[in-house]
């Protein structure tokens, strides 16, 4: 990884950006084109009345997909990482019902956004967000929904600029509390190395339990082929977020609802509830999705969709 800069007598200094040595983050041109189709396939998925727009940030072109009726509220949707924006959007489509959603493809992550990654030691993540809110002219306080990364993404910005935020819905948020390394690594990284070893279709369920509720639900079939090319062809992202602190957020006070799997191994609700009662000025709402991993099941999304719409509309939370 490279991480710094120079100025003009030399002397180095830290920045908020990172990137791969090689440049790109994925292992080959191959499955670089490997995830790109299955990104289009994605977005084609998400069917008519969607819009691709390009904003520049100090990250680079970022590219946001729109959807919902230009006229409503707009509201901001944070995808996960190391994961394809419009699979992730397609589980919140509800939300444009009702909002403009933009979604715009987190920089350093698979789609079609500049792959520079920020820094999880700085404030990166915010400014990149930023820098989206301003390339498309929202520029009054809007709502924020947030997906795992996408959510810690969100807490940098809530904590950096509380004024561009009017409130948030997180859903399995990094950046607020994490579950056991130990099984991490016995429950997630071990068969995601077996499957890289020696990749099988029942190898990648295997990979996929640990992370996606109804992995063997044919409606979450794509998301785990995506999840088997990600693990094949991209360079992981371990940079989270850090962690938000009380001090960090006490600017912001507008309303959060968090919503945390009973059974997520990275950030379990037994974990994240009670430290978001402490962070938060203003939890308005706490829900633990029971019998849910990190992407919760179709029938707790329905659920999901259903409170952060009543949330956004000021029924939850005003």
């Amino acid at each position: 990884m490279v991480e710094g800069t120079c100025d003009t007598n030399g002397a180095c200094r830290r920045v908020w950006w990172r990137c791969s040595l090689s440049g790109s983050i994925y292992r080959t041109p191959e499955g670089e084109a490997e995830i790109r189709a299955l990104y289009d396939e994605a977005l084609a998925g998400l069917g008519v009345g969607k819009e691709s727009l390009t904003v520049g940030t100090r990250l680079g072109d970022t590219h946001v997909i729109a959807i919902g009726d230009e006229g409503a509220p707009p509201a901001v949707f944070l995808p996960g990482g190391n994961f394809l924006n419009p699979t992730c959007l397609e589980w919140f489509l509800p939300l444009a019902e009702r909002h403009h959603v933009y979604a715009p493809d987190i920089v350093g992550q698979p789609g079609l956004s500049a792959q520079m990654r920020p820094s999880p030691k700085g404030d990166g993540h915010a400014f990149w967000a930023e820098d989206v809110l301003d390339g498309l002219g929202l520029r009054t306080p809007v709502p924020l929904v947030g997906l795992s990364y996408g959510a810690g993404i969100a807490l940098r910005l809530m904590g950096l600029a509380p004024e561009r935020v009017s409130r948030a819905a997180l859903v399995s948020p990094s950046a607020i509390a994490a579950g056991s390394i130990p099984r991490m690594l016995v429950e997630v990284v071990a068969p995601m190395i077996l499957y890289r070893l020696r990749p099988t279709r029942e190898r990648l369920l295997r990979a996929a339990g640990p992370l996606i509720t109804d992995s063997r639900d044919p409606a979450f079939g794509p998301a785990v082929r995506q999840l088997g090319a990600v693990y094949r062809h991209l360079r992981l992202d371990a940079g989270l977020p850090r962690t938000a602190t009380e001090k960090e957020l006490k600017g912001f006070g507008g309303p959060v609802a968090v919503f945390a799997a009973e059974e997520d191994l990275f950030f379990p609700a037994r974990a994240v509830l009670p430290r978001a009662q402490e962070i938060f000025c203003d939890l308005a709402l706490a829900e633990s999705l029971g019998g849910c991993r990190h992407v919760p099941s179709k029938a707790a999304l329905e659920r999901v969709n259903e409170r952060i719409l009543a949330f956004l509309a000021g029924s939850v939370g005003a």
